[in-house]
């Protein structure tokens, strides 16, 4: 399910050219906060499906809820005390 929701969250992903060293960046609509940049597109690409996996185990460690991804879901079951 983890991968399924990574596949749908970067096929949403948006990127432009900027004037900067690394001058490919990257992000994700709906998404707030996982951004990269690249050398190459390709670099921005890895970058951000890096990021996206990193802000993925912060949320799911925090118990933060994860937005829903097109009709993709991560639901992750917080644990009873």
């Amino acid at each position: 399910m983890i991968l399924r929701y990574i596949n749908a969250a970067m096929e949403r992903a948006h990127y432009e050219i900027i004037e900067d060293a690394e001058p490919f960046y990257g992000s994700i609509p709906g998404i707030q906060g996982v951004w990269a940049t690249g050398i190459t597109l390709e670099a921005c690409r890895k970058e951000l499906a890096d990021s996206l996996e990193d802000w993925l185990l912060l949320s799911v460690r925090q118990g933060a809820d994860i937005p829903p991804v097109g009709d993709v879901k991560l639901e992750i079951p917080h644990e009873v005390a």
